[in-house]
């Protein structure tokens, strides 16, 4: 099959979180399982050219529709992890990706929406044949929309489009005058049943577009495609994925082992697996090679060297993450006798100056680190040589890094919602039945967390020889992109035969 996927993030050059990794996973996957991928991306002025191999324009001359006129795009091509990835590069005097930044203009909507036109433009030119569409979020949701309403009239029908949720908080709000400068007519979709907003009903939401004209809806985990047909967490489009759950499935992200692995991760000191493990008591070699790494994160970030396990937390600093547990995990961890890193930035400047006080109340803490600006090197380090994981998060489509914390040998903390439960089995659960592989808490509640944290911390310091199990266990389980791709492919292939059944009905 040849599969397209459009994006705003792909990893490692243009990334902002968990979608960037995904894409990138996720693609290499289908890749090596034998199919013909691409990916549609913005050209980013900030984007690490770096990691683009042979970029190469395609063309200089791409009209797409914008607002009553045509502008020019320049279309270049490159390869990106063994991956052809087409970048749109737009014209338009907006400049709207040349912004030193992926998100967070005022325009948002506008630029996006802009790329949807510019992608389908740069395949139905260029007649590029392909037979699904794999769109991600509301930046790229407007791509059904526009196929159903546009390009399939034009005799571009071939192409199947899956939608893939991967945070439902964020849905692209906008006006009809949105719609307008795209070439469709805004006023028209001002109904329940096609892209009116429920929360806002004088608004239009794309992501509510993309699960209404898309062939096939996924999101990142099983238990979250149950949560986001409640109120609770359906953020308002809880009615439209309900009308839709026969063409909606949860699928549990992956882990990019080839990045996210002790064994060859370029960022450590020393490599390690659970092929290592002791066959007596006197062989520990796994062990030591984690207690180095250990040792050299201390030195790194001036803690102290004590007998005590190290927490780490690394984590976007946004509502969802559970911000006030995290900061109220501070100062009960110092008096578990435990140590604390944190490595988390922050888009809202309230929260950012909310950790920036805690880390001057820390400075020089023997026990305390919070580091405020992101680092790749770091965030390997942390997750080898921390002995727990924190991810206390309200809510959590998917979740990657506890699922990279086990390959590492790092047993996880989470609350108990979306893909955290559908990753991580509690020691305490009485269905657990050996599968154990960290500790999780239901209410996101300071005394519930404490009970949680005290569980794990105890266990470490009491009955080393089952942390030293768990460990094993969690090392072992395999988080890769092998099985989703899969899944990813029975999608794909069912979309397929209905398109060739529908093209041979059509024939007759």
């Amino acid at each position: 099959m040849h599969i397209i996927h459009i994006a705003a993030e792909l990893a490692p050059l243009a990334k902002v979180g968990g979608l960037a990794d995904v894409v990138l996973g996720l693609c290499r996957e289908l890749s090596w399982k034998g199919h013909d991928v691409d990916i549609i991306l913005p050209k980013y002025d900030c984007m690490d050219s770096n990691q683009i191999g042979d970029l190469t324009i395609v063309t200089d001359n791409l009209m797409s529709y914008y607002h009553n006129e045509w502008h020019k795009n320049t279309v270049w091509k490159g390869w990106v992890e063994n991956l052809k990835v087409y970048f749109i590069e737009p014209h338009h005097p907006h400049r709207f990706f040349q912004r030193g930044c992926y998100y967070g203009c005022e325009d948002d909507v506008e630029r996006y929406l802009y790329f949807c036109r510019a992608s389908l433009e740069f395949l139905f030119n260029k007649q590029i044949p392909c037979d699904i569409i794999h769109v991600h979020d509301w930046q790229t949701a407007a791509i059904p929309l526009l196929i159903k309403e546009i390009y399939e009239n034009m005799g571009f029908n071939h192409a199947k489009t899956t939608l893939t949720i991967h945070n439902i908080e964020y849905q692209g709000r906008c006006s009809a005058f949105d719609l307008d400068r795209i070439g469709l007519k805004g006023d028209s979709y001002f109904t329940p049943e096609k892209l009116q907003d429920k929360v806002y009903p004088e608004s239009l939401n794309l992501l509510k577009g993309g699960i209404t004209y898309s062939n096939f809806i996924t999101t990142v985990s099983p238990t979250y495609a149950r949560e986001i047909l409640t109120q609770e967490l359906g953020f308002g489009l809880e009615d439209t994925l309900l009308k839709y759950t026969d063409k909606l499935k949860g699928i549990l992200n992956g882990v990019d082992y080839s990045y996210w692995n002790p064994e060859i991760d370029r960022y450590l000191p020393a490599h390690y697996s659970s092929r290592e493990l002791p066959r007596d008591k006197e062989d520990r070699h796994t062990l030591n090679k984690k207690g180095f790494i250990k040792k050299v994160l201390r030195e790194r970030l001036g803690l102290s060297e004590k007998h005590k396990p190290i927490v780490g937390c690394v984590a976007r600093l946004v509502p969802q993450k559970g911000i006030d547990l995290i900061k109220h995990a501070i100062s009960y961890l110092v008096e578990q006798e435990a140590q604390f890193i944190l490595l988390g930035t922050s888009p809202i400047p309230k929260i950012s100056e909310e950790f920036f006080l805690l880390q001057q109340v820390y400075l020089n803490h023997p026990d305390v680190s919070l580091v405020l600006h992101h680092q790749e090197e770091l965030a390997h380090q942390i997750f080898a040589g921390s002995d727990i994981l924190i991810v206390p998060s309200l809510f959590e489509p998917c979740g990657l890094t506890q699922m990279i914390a086990l390959k590492y040998g790092t047993i996880p903390v989470v609350r108990k919602t979306g893909g955290l439960s559908d990753t991580i089995i509690d020691v305490g659960s009485p269905t657990e039945t050996g599968n154990a592989n960290g500790y999780t808490f239901n209410d996101p509640t300071p005394q519930s967390f404490e009970a949680t944290l005290h569980r794990a911390i105890r266990c470490w310091f009491d009955d080393p020889s089952k942390w030293w199990q768990l460990m094993i266990h969690g090392m072992n389980i395999d988080f890769s992109w092998n099985h989703p791709a899969s899944h990813y492919l029975e999608i794909y292939q069912h979309l397929v035969s209905l398109n060739q059944e529908l093209l041979q009905a059509n024939e007759l």
